[in-house]
């Protein structure tokens, strides 16, 4: 690694001495809307030069190097804007600021030039950026996102061809991207990886960012040499929203009501802002605040015997979740010259989920020999401490931030370097987490499996017989988890010629500095008198059976401990309860981890004419790992031995390279086919590289980690056709391949050595490499107006994506399975999005599908006790009415199907889980001050 730096900065060395005396002029100036909204993706070339062009920044910025003297007429174009033509005077040497151009959103229908409206300005700027990408990548804009009812980036990126979303309380969590799991794809800010507040993978919590918190969505499906190379399904990149040209002043202010908690939501936010100092200095500032209770009711069950399926677990959970969600962000840049600017951005965003659960439970369900089954009543309460944090609910407080410091600058009229330092974190708190369990032994019930999609246990009162039910535990739980990355990245694009067939190196560093982790504990407490705990009824309890219940009327909760007593009890008292830790509930999942990870790249981007276009590069990442970990161990009883209990560290180190190419070519102006040849990678999950060691005597099995692990490659090939309508609109179709290797999984044997010990163990399990796998599949796109129907019809639009995906994995490991065509767990093979939209220049509304195959989510050690995630269809809408051009009304609703989140074993009639969150609605006022 430390050659490849040397021959870097050689190599820039030479190329920048061979022009640093050269007088070359140059050309900059930003582009914008109507609004004076940066255009992102607008090409600007040199007319009668056609080998002198460029692209529009994130800002709307362009900057044409090595351009002759003389005078120069530049074209402007970008999808569904009017042509723009400027000329300009330049002398030799002379660095030539063009200032703000505005260009005028209209397309051109037969003879008649037709203005479009904000929707479809917000569809024309996705488009004409995705048009203008150099790799395959789908563009959602801001005013794309508020065309649908996305609350959070998740929901909106459920737009996009290829992309499934994962639920949590009825909203899209985590993102699977081309039918691979969220370990196995990035989400990124303005190009910087987010950091993951989860302690078991390296996903991100989607549902944490607002959607009206950015400027855009990226979804690169190839990567390029110059983008971090860990994202095997693909990289979504969120790009905050850059300083405007005028002064800007918008937002909103809304409400609405959820019909299964039958409460209200409130929501605003709001953007302001301006230039200062002769436009020298840049800022904005955004604002966002989502309040929101909502809950759900649930149903979950484990089966056994596949010859004769029924149940060994059963349980009816009730949920109710108060959920708060703010962020803030801010970009200012400062002009150090004409082709030179230092920048500062970041965004702030929180999260607090407070949630009350009453769970019913039918645990370790035994049949008898008459036909019946014999099972222990569980009746849990969740809450947490009586504060004004907790307020008697297990309260989830999840923060990030990302601030990131760097400056773009050209060298000689020549030479572009961009540099960024980047300090980001994640971090998620469970303080003062209660339970209060009561249990009643060996009740003696019966399974009502006549329809196991809706399996039941009946227990002939049982479960209502609260004075038979004796305390089990109280316990409170701390969770503490965070990652903080430290970044820097520095980019330098280097022209060599200044013909027909342009030729562009850039080369470029990259480092990234992680710090991960986990600490948890666990306490249980004994009430000192027992009197008052003798029974559930001597404590207040509440009826949490709710009518009607949407998992089904058939089940009914009951009564429970109210969590408000749970959470006046004084249980750090020692004359009210015995505290007593319990480390062997904790101490296996604590670790700290270190990860360093060095790269550098060099990359060709190579003209042949206006027709070809290609990316052709490598780049090398090293990665350094150290973590450190316990082992755990369990006496021939099943109690902890802390004497034979120890930290455990594990350290890694490995580099891969990883070469790419990419082609493009048009065949008209607005026909393109682009093809691709990558190679990616996905580091392991956090808890799979701790050297944890846990060890039952009693049962005699060891399961460990794995710090030796190697991250999964992927060798990927695309090829994508894509035509664009004037009218704003694509048609496009492609094929995309991925050979994954090493890809890990959970290895489990029988019988096993043991090398540290020597013990001989008779079962195993340990995360490892060998898998290989292959997953294949096709996108299909389908987006225009109907300008061609007459009259008011004009306004209609239609908004359609189908991506089938297949997967098939090999040497897995599962004994029993090696014969077995096994897919990848993530793979749906199946997703739809579909929507009908009306819009003009005062009314605008649509109706929005999604559909999502139902896929395996995790494989088990034979096909029965698989998870699949069940297929699911949402059906959205949303409708808004202008009253001018600065105030408009909006409406929306979501789930209008009632759509459950549901997982079944094996076969897709036995419900493993249930869970029912109804449909919700909002309304309110947009505002923008600027039109």
């Amino acid at each position: 690694m430390k050659h490849f730096f040397k021959l870097l900065v050689m190599t820039t060395l030479v190329l920048l001495s061979t022009y640093v005396n050269a007088q070359n002029s140059s050309i900059t100036g930003v582009i914008v809307d109507d609004n004076d909204l940066p255009l992102i993706g607008a090409t600007v070339r040199v007319i009668n030069h056609e080998y002198l062009g460029s692209l529009t920044d994130a800002s709307g910025k362009f900057i044409l190097v090595n351009v002759p003297e003389g005078t120069q007429e530049l074209e402007i174009s970008y999808l569904g804007f009017e042509t723009l033509k400027q000329s300009v005077e330049l002398k030799s040497g002379q660095e030539a600021d063009l200032k703000v151009l505005k260009m005028k959103g209209s397309i051109l229908l037969g003879d008649e030039v037709v203005i479009l409206g904000t929707n479809l300005q917000g569809q024309a700027k996705a488009l004409g950026q995705q048009k203008n990408a150099n790799n395959i990548m789908n563009v959602i804009s801001a005013d794309q996102v508020g065309k649908f009812p996305d609350s959070n980036v998740g929901d909106a990126l459920k737009r996009v061809p290829g992309i499934t979303m994962q639920y949590d309380q009825g909203e899209a969590r985590f993102g699977l991207i081309r039918g691979t799991s969220p370990d196995l794809s990035s989400i990124t800010i303005n190009g910087e990886r987010v950091p993951s507040a989860e302690g078991e993978t390296r996903a991100v919590q989607l549902d944490l960012i607002p959607a009206d918190m950015v400027q855009s969505i990226e979804v690169s499906k190839t990567l390029t040499p110059d983008m971090d190379a860990d994202a095997i399904g693909g990289s979504a990149n969120l790009v905050l929203r850059s300083a405007p040209n005028d002064l800007r002043v918008s937002g909103t202010l809304g409400t609405g009501y959820n019909f299964l908690s039958e409460k209200a939501m409130f929501n605003g936010a709001v953007v302001i802002g301006n230039r200062f100092f002769n436009d020298k200095l840049g800022v904005i500032v955004s604002g966002s605040y989502f309040d929101h209770n909502l809950g759900s009711h649930n149903i979950e069950a484990e089966w056994d015997n596949e010859s004769n399926p029924e149940m060994t677990d059963f349980q009816v959970r009730t949920y109710d979740v108060h959920r708060i969600r703010r962020s803030f962000s801010t970009t200012l840049d400062y002009a150090l010259g004409t082709n030179s600017k230092i920048y500062v951005s970041g965004i702030y965003n929180h999260r607090d989920d407070r949630e009350n659960r009453y769970r019913l439970r039918y645990k370790d369900i035994e049949t008898n020999d008459d036909g019946t089954y014999t099972a222990e009543i569980r009746r849990q309460t969740k809450g947490g401490l009586d504060d004004k944090n907790n307020k008697n609910t297990r309260l989830e407080d999840q923060r990030t931030y990302n601030v990131t410091l760097g400056g773009e600058h050209l060298i000689a009229n020549r030479f572009k370097l961009d540099w960024s330092g980047t300090l980001a974190k994640a971090s998620e708190e469970r303080p003062h987490e209660r339970y209060i369990s009561w249990r009643q032994k060996d009740v003696v019930l019966t399974q009502d499996l006549s329809n196991p999609e809706k399996p039941n246990v009946l227990d002939n009162g049982a479960g209502a017989d609260y004075a038979s039910f004796g305390l089990k535990e109280i316990t409170e739980e701390y969770q503490y988890t965070e990652e903080i990355d430290r970044n820097a990245k520095i980019n330098l694009e280097i022209p060599l010629n200044n013909t027909r067939n342009k030729s562009i190196i850039k080369i470029g560093g990259r480092y990234r500095g992680k710090e991960k982790m986990r600490d948890n504990r666990y306490n249980e407490f004994e009430p000192i008198d027992e009197s008052p705990f003798d029974n559930m009824t001597l404590q207040p309890t509440k009826d949490q059976s709710r009518d009607p219940f949407l998992a089904g009327d058939q089940y009914k909760g009951g009564q429970f401990t109210d969590p408000s007593a749970l959470g006046k009890y004084d249980l750090s008292n020692t004359a009210l309860f015995d505290k007593t830790d319990l480390p062997e509930e904790y101490l296996g999942g604590n670790y700290n981890a270190k990860e360093q990870i060095t790269a550098g790249y060099a990359m060709l981007k190579q003209s042949l004419g206006t027709k070809w276009f290609f990316i052709a590069g490598a780049r090398i990442e090293n990665t350094q790992v150290d973590y450190t970990g316990y082992q755990v161990e369990f006496n021939e009883d099943g109690d902890f031995d802390p004497d034979a209990s120890k930290t455990i560290e594990g350290t890694n180190s490995y580099t891969n390279v990883l070469p790419s190419i990419q082609a493009r070519y048009n065949i008209n102006e607005n026909t393109i086919i682009r093809a691709a040849w990558t190679n990616t990678l996905a580091r392991p999950r956090y808890f799979d590289l701790v050297p944890y060691r846990e060890i039952s005597r009693e049962d005699n099995e060891l399961s460990e980690g794995n710090p030796g692990l190697k991250p999964t490659t992927s060798m990927n090939l695309d090829l994508m056709g894509e035509h664009y309508f004037k009218s704003v609109g694509i048609i496009s179709g492609g094929l995309f391949h991925k050979t994954l290797n090493d890809f890990i999984y959970n290895y489990q044997a029988r019988n096993y050595t043991d090398p540290v010990s020597g013990n001989v163990y008779d079962r195993y399990s340990q995360p490892r490499n060998g898998a290989k796998a292959t997953l294949t599949g096709f996108e299909l796109a389908f987006q225009r107006q109907l300008d061609f129907l007459p009259g008011v019809l004009k306004g209609l639009g239609i908004y359609t994506n189908y991506t089938y995906t297949a997967s098939e994995i090999q040497d897995l490991g599962i004994e029993e399975r090696e014969d077995e065509k096994l897919s990848l767990p993530g793979t749906a093979p199946h997703t739809v999005n579909g929507s009908l939209s009306f819009d003009s220049k005062k009314v605008s509304f649509r109706i929005s599908l999604n559909y999502t195959a139902a896929y395996i989510d995790e494989l088990g050690d034979e096909a029965f006790k698989d998870r699949y995630y069940d297929q699911q269809l949402f059906l959205d809408a949303n409708a808004s009415y202008a009253f001018t051009d600065q105030l408009r009304f909006y409406l929306e609703a979501n789930n209008l199907l009632n759509t459950p989140l549901r997982y079944y074993q094996g076969s897709e009639q036995y419900t493993m889980q249930s869970e029912y969150y109804n449909a919700r609605v909002q309304l309110g006022l947009k505002f923008d001050l600027s039109k």
